[in-house]
């Protein structure tokens, strides 16, 4: 298993210590940074772009609670929480995935946190739903999901939403193919963008690209985008064509393209986006036993591809913006 990258916030030397003790003793787990007050936190989380974050609410100028409230709109990062047992509603209202309760009382108050399972707690922030067991086993060697494809399609709104899920996603996951309406020529430029701020390698498509673990590839502005098998291997087909439901690349025609290719091993993604491009697609992924998930409305710039898709039967799951990456590979574990 790959190792996972915690940032480590605590307020006093002693928490400190003792939590990078009790982190250091799982070799899964590694703490790229450590910061002991929220402004600091905040400049770690943008030069280290940790997975996960432990932070405890006793800091100094601004509570870790309130960092964590302040944050989360921003930057979405699984955190699990330490604080008392009264702020334990709060941390979860501020965006905790978990809280473990901690009471400072004299020189033998750390030895409890012994006891709390903290890095099982960590891996579970960011895979909800899986044990450490089940972690594990997900991380299984990449020729494992050689047949499983992700699909995802995005409109209004989608640059930045892409994003933001793109920007969670490592080098394990299955290959992406994607469709974000886009003009010619703009694909391109966007592509190299999430190719150097993600982890993943992002390109602009070109027939006969394969498709691969840990690469994305986007549909050109002005040529439909086709999930194709040759000789036993994905790979992509771009070309020029009237509009699909108004659009040239149409997530629909990806969509349609990846159901009859892939069936059931895939998983199809629709976010944001004006009009129904996509909503067809992904309901024909679903029928042949894709598992597709769609953006909440609560998180969307126009719930309007989503909202289509939901309304026609075509989403297995409605997730906030803030969960996609985290739904995919909980999807993944139980692939």
């Amino acid at each position: 298993m790959r190792e996972l990258k915690v940032l480590l916030v605590a307020g006093s030397y002693g928490l400190s210590k003792t939590l990078k003790k009790i982190l250091e003793a799982d070799k899964e787990l590694i703490v790229v940074a450590e910061a002991n007050n929220a402004y600091d936190a905040r400049d770690k989380i943008l030069e280290c772009k940790p997975d996960v974050m432990l932070l405890s609410h006793d800091l100094p100028r601004m509570s870790g609670i309130t960092f964590l409230e302040r944050l989360m709109p921003q930057f979405p990062i699984p955190t699990v929480v330490i604080a008392s047992k009264e702020k334990k509603e709060v941390a979860y209202e501020a965006g905790a995935r978990d809280v473990v309760i901690f009471e400072e009382s004299g020189v033998e108050a750390y030895k409890p946190l012994f006891k709390e399972g903290i890095p099982k707690r960590l891996h579970q922030a960011l895979y909800p739903g899986l044990d450490k067991h089940s972690v594990n086993n997900m991380f299984r060697p990449k020729g494992d999901w050689k047949n499983l494809v992700i699909a995802m399609g995005a409109s209004t709104g989608g640059t930045e939403a892409i994003h933001k899920v793109i920007r969670e996603l490592h080098k394990d996951i299955p290959g992406i193919v994607m469709v974000q309406h886009m003009p010619v020529g703009f694909t391109a430029m966007y592509a190299d963008r999430l190719n150097n701020e993600c982890e993943v390698d992002v390109k602009e498509a070109k027939s006969g690209d394969i498709v691969s673990a840990g690469q994305v590839l986007l549909a050109p502005g002005d040529k439909h985008m086709r999930l194709v098998k040759v000789n036993g291997v994905y790979q992509v087909d771009c070309r020029t064509g009237p509009k699909v439901s108004g659009h040239c690349p149409s997530v629909d025609v990806l969509f349609e393209s990846v159901a009859k290719t892939a069936g059931k091993d895939a998983i199809g993604v629709l976010m944001t986006g004006m009009g129904r491009d996509g909503a067809k697609g992904l309901l024909e992924m679903k029928k042949k036993g894709a598992v597709t998930i769609g953006q909440d409305e609560s998180t969307c710039v126009v719930y309007g591809m989503p909202r289509e898709a939901y309304e026609i039967g075509a989403v297995n799951y409605q997730v906030p913006l803030g969960q996609i990456a985290q739904k995919l590979y909980y999807i993944l574990g139980k692939k």
